[in-house]
Order: C-alpha cells, then structure tokens, then sequence
C-alpha cells in the first residue's frame, strides 16, 4: 500500500482516475462517523512543512453525513442541517498511514483543509507515593487514600514478569 494517495485535478497522470476513486471510497466510509475539520493557511516560507496542526479554536468536530464525491466537488452534510456542503478541489492527497485527507481547495489556494479522526485524548492520573498491592488473579492495585484514588491493574503473566524485571 502506498503511504500517500494524490489525485490533482485535470491531471495527465494514468493513474489519476484510480486515485480519484481510492480517495472517493476513503471519503464515503467517513459516513456516521466523527471526524476533526482543521484549516490551515500555507506558510509562504516553507510551505506545508511549517504548519503546525496542533489545536486551534476554530477547529471543528463533528459527525460527517453522506459524504461523497461527485467530479472535482466534495459533498457532506452535518446532522440535522437539511444543508447540503461542498468544496471544489484542485488537489487531494490522502495519506494512508494517519488517515488524513488533505483539501485543496479550488478558489482558496493558501488553504489547506485536513480532515481525520479527532485525536485520543488519555487522561492522566498521578498518584504520589500510593500504596501497592498485588492481589489475586495478578491484579495490581494502587492506591491513594489521601487522594481517595484506587486503581485496579489487571495483567497477564507475561506482564507481571516484565514488571518484575523492570523493578529488578
């Protein structure tokens, strides 16, 4: 599998049209699902490797609706908008590793849209100095009664040979 599918608009490439329908196929399974909508402005001083992704506030989240491709539009629709939405592209490129399309769109040519699956966002716990336990069943127990925190582990013997080893 390649790492990255680009389809440009009006290209001479022979491939062209089998691009156009990997990206096409990519972008109708999008349907029900929750993606990230993030818009960038191409740096004119390094182009597309000075964008910085990170989160903005702009940046939209949302349920995609009958996303499909029709010539050189994209067409989608948000959940209870009877409006249907639509970009013109000169360019997409899909890059197959992240799961990110990129939009280039026709009439804003310093625009970069990238659409994807919003981030896993973990969440942290720290616990300062907690009590451990390994009880039954090799469960693993933290826990902070200052913090009234309790975390149980449970981890397969592989694991728990790792751990050892770890600490060793």
């Amino acid at each position: 599998m390649q790492l990255k599918t680009v389809w440009q608009s009006g290209s001479n490439d022979p491939e062209n049209g089998d691009k156009f329908d990997r990206i096409s196929q990519w972008w109708r399974n999008l349907n029900g699902k929750e993606i990230s909508w993030v818009e960038r402005l191409i740096p004119q001083i390094g182009g597309l490797s000075e964008i910085h992704w990170h989160p903005q506030r702009f940046d939209e989240t949302f349920v995609i609706v009958n996303p499909e491709i029709r010539e050189d539009t994209l067409y989608w629709h948000i959940p209870d908008s009877p409006v249907e939405r639509n970009n013109t592209v000169q360019k997409l490129e899909l890059d197959n590793l992240q799961q990110h399309l990129y939009i280039y769109p026709q009439l804003e040519s310093e625009l970069v849209i990238r659409i994807g699956f919003p981030e896993v966002k973990y969440q942290t716990l720290e616990l300062n100095n907690p009590e451990v336990a390994l009880g039954e069943d090799n469960i693993l127990l933290l826990w902070a009664a200052d913090q009234e925190l309790e975390i149980k582990i449970s981890l397969s013997p592989e694991n728990i040979a790792k751990l050892k080893e770890l600490l060793a």
